[in-house]
């Protein structure tokens, strides 16, 4: 028996070592933990369990059977964050670059097939070249029952994935199927084509940072949600993001204990200036409603003239979507849409309520948006919400103008509640835009054309550029001071907290794409 549990720990120790201690001191060289030490960080002391530790390759070929590591380069199992039950897998690039194998596939396909099972998030940790070149279309196949798994999961349980190294060819669409890509600078990049074959290809120059870091995917692709400047804020962010989501669609993020007190907040009344054509923060709107420091940005790097993020109110996770006067005066473009609308997306599959808060003066104008399929994107956002089940809100601060108004959250798609601050001005068009069609010829016609335009901008801004025509209509549920904000929303959301809709039976709607 004693010679038997020896074997035993000899393997283990063996499996525990990955690709060997050269490997490992590399892999800390480039700053980069190994794949067992970022599980150890990532979970609770003492909680993961791994799965498949003993397994190894089965290919012969190209002398890969002298080439034997247990595990085969990817390290599995479950365990607990904060006390929840998630699943893991990370990759392991001391064992021949963490590329994947039939084998290495099919023990991450067990740990997601069992997450959707039980119900609980399921965390990728990537480190890998690609495909393991030596097994040809069975690596491929592997990538292929990952993918399929992906898909079978989306909207059922969280899919997160954390890029900590290469993560190159078909590794890209693993993550690129999860809910959330979060990427750690300079050590980690994604790329579909490397800059070898760039060069081959179309003649660019380019570095692996340049085409596929963690800034470029940030601020350029949009393909990160999140960027961190080591592995070991990149788990951390990780656990920040769990923090406000469910186990599962059949479940609600965790509420927080709070006690309702004066929820009166004086600095929203001094944000949106007297002047409307002069920018604000709409992150100090923000600040001004959640609780104190819970707001978590996504995407913030990219599409900058929309916000979307998790916060907290009252101890509730929500969903916010917000436009960013600071940034192209908050219109609605093709990146932003898109941003907008699969954060949305994300947030109704998972019982996360949204708060939408409006400044938007319209669609981005021009050749370049238009041919860049501003129509179908735009319409992307609109559909997201108008099918939304969850409990949404709207809060118009000042802007709302033309589809736009439409498109954020309006009364006519779906929201439960539509507030408007007495700064708001809900119409077709701006003032100055309108009065150049309506009184085109009065105007010609006006000894001082510069002065007419002036006197009928205002005459339409005192009857159409404020909320009250909206609010008789009843597109505006209430005209609310600044200040009452928050504990308006405090109240509504506690009010939809149990709110129901059976939408329309078939198999799935078609989303403009």
């Amino acid at each position: 028996m004693d010679s038997k549990i020896k074997k035993l720990e000899e393997r283990l120790k063996l499996a525990h070592l990955g690709g060997g201690e050269k490997r490992i001191e590399k892999q800390h060289a480039k700053k980069k933990l190994t794949a067992r030490e970022r599980i150890t960080y990532f979970l609770d002391e003492g909680s993961f369990e791994e799965m498949g530790v003993l397994v190894t390759h089965r290919t012969t070929s190209f002398g890969m059977d002298k080439q034997i590591f247990y595990g085969d380069g990817v390290v599995t199992g479950y365990g607990t964050v904060n006390g929840r039950l998630v699943y893991v897998y990370a990759q392991d690039f001391t064992v021949f670059g963490g590329a994947l194998s039939e084998t290495h596939a099919e023990k991450i396909c067990k740990v997601m097939d069992l997450a959707v099972k039980v119900g609980a998030p399921i965390i990728g940790l990537n480190d890998s070249g690609g495909a393991r070149i030596q097994e040809g279309v069975k690596s491929l196949g592997g990538y292929a029952d990952i993918f399929f798994r992906n898909v079978q999961a989306s909207g059922v349980v969280p899919q997160l994935s954390a890029i900590m190294g290469p993560c190159a060819g078909g590794a890209v669409y693993s993550p690129a199927i999860t809910d959330f890509i979060l990427m750690v600078e300079q050590t980690s990049y994604m790329f579909v084509t490397g800059p070898n074959v760039v060069k081959t290809v179309t003649n660019e120059e380019v570095t692996s940072e340049e085409l596929g870091g963690a800034r470029a995917h940030a601020a350029k692709s949009g393909v990160a949600h999140k960027t961190s400047p080591n592995d070991a804020a990149c788990l951390d962010d990780v656990k920040t993001l769990l923090s406000y989501l469910p186990q599962s669609n059949k479940e609600k993020p965790k509420k927080l204990p709070y006690e309702l007190g004066d929820e009166i907040r004086e600095e929203l009344k001094a944000i949106v200036p007297e002047n409307p054509n002069k920018p604000y923060d709409m992150q100090d709107v923000i600040r001004g409603i959640i609780d104190r420091d819970s707001f978590y940005e996504i995407h913030k790097d990219y599409a900058e003239n929309i916000i979307v993020g998790f916060a907290r109110l009252g101890g509730r996770s929500i969903g916010i979507v917000a436009n960013q006067p600071m940034f192209l005066a908050g219109v609605l473009g093709v990146k932003s849409s898109t941003k907008a609308a699969r954060f949305t997306r994300f947030c109704d599959a998972f019982n996360i309520p949204l708060l939408v808060l409006v400044d938007v003066p319209g669609f981005l104008p021009g050749t370049d948006q238009e041919w860049s399929g501003i129509i179908t994107n735009g319409a992307k956002l609109l559909y997201a919400l108008s099918e939304a089940t969850v409990p949404r809100i709207t809060v118009i601060t000042r802007k709302a103008y033309g589809g736009a108004y439409d498109v954020m959250n309006s009364k006519h798609i779906g929201a439960d509640f539509n507030y408007a601050w007495p700064t708001a001005e809900i119409a077709v068009m701006g003032a100055k835009g309108a009065s150049e069609i309506i009184f085109r010829r009065e105007i010609a016609a006006a000894e001082d054309p510069a002065a007419k335009l002036k006197e009928k901008e205002a005459e339409y801004s005192d009857k159409f550029a404020n909320p009250y025509r909206a609010a008789r209509r009843g597109f505006i549920d209430e005209v609310i001071l600044p200040e009452t904000t928050r504990r308006k929303l405090l109240k509504s959301f506690a009010m939809l907290e149990k709110k129901h809709v059976d939408p329309p039976k078939r198999k799935h709607g078609n989303i403009p794409l």
